[in-house]
């Protein structure tokens, strides 16, 4: 009840979607689904544009993403050069109003990377040197309010590869960063949500389906 009344509201921001980034899509995406218990409900073309091949798996409610380079010179191609093929690339919010926050964000000096406006769904992806770690993208799918509604990313029949055996829900994600609590403020007042202490001390954002927690890690060369 509560997630209805949240979504019917003024305004809702809910953790729709992790994209990861890997070399190569497989092994990652098989040993994941393997280990998960998940099953693969979509594998996007359009993403072939930006020179990757992605596959998405439903963790309940939640996408998980995995997106590889298939030809030099991608965005993700840097990014994995930076990080030495490790973390998170792009975390994803299904919102109100995304042009909104975009707004909100250009406000704070966060510039915009990409739009994506493919009826019913519209992006607003920001850039991930502003955001100081991965994308941050705002979403919204009209008549898609239903957090088990269309989701166009995810195929026409995402719900259908939803599985639970092993692996019941995505609860939480943690961020790496030297300087955990300044990330965390920041993030805060681009997605909108205060920051909370968690259970071990570490700065938290909480949203109504998942928290994003934030820890100490040195810096990436």
């Amino acid at each position: 009840m509560a997630g209805v009344i949240e979504m019917n509201g003024a305004g809702y921001m809910r953790l729709r979607q992790i994209c990861l980034v890997a070399p190569h899509l497989e092994p990652v995406i098989g040993d994941i689904a393997g280990i998960m218990g998940l099953n693969v409900c979509y594998r996007d073309g359009n993403v072939a544009k930006y020179g990757l091949e992605n596959a998405l798996l439903p963790v309940d409610t939640i996408l998980l993403e995995v997106v590889a380079p298939f030809q030099p010179g991608t965005a993700a191609g840097r990014f994995i050069e930076k990080t030495g093929g490790r973390g998170g690339y792009m975390a994803i919010f299904c919102c109100d109003d995304p042009d909104a926050r975009r707004e909100h964000a250009r406000a704070m000096g966060v510039r915009v990377a990409n739009v994506i406006d493919h009826a019913p769904y519209h992006g607003v992806q920001l850039h991930p040197r502003d955001c100081r770690a991965a994308f941050i993208e705002f979403n919204h799918t009209d008549g898609s309010d239903d957090i088990l509604g269309p989701y166009p990313p995810a195929g026409p029949d995402w719900q259908k590869s939803i599985a639970k055996d092993v692996t019941r829900a995505l609860t939480g994600v943690e961020m790496e960063s030297p300087e955990p609590q300044v990330l965390a403020e920041h993030w805060g007042k681009i997605i909108g949500i205060p920051v909370s202490t968690g259970k071990s001390g570490e700065p938290e954002l909480k949203l109504p389906n998942a928290s994003f927690r934030f820890v100490k890690a040195r810096a990436i060369s």
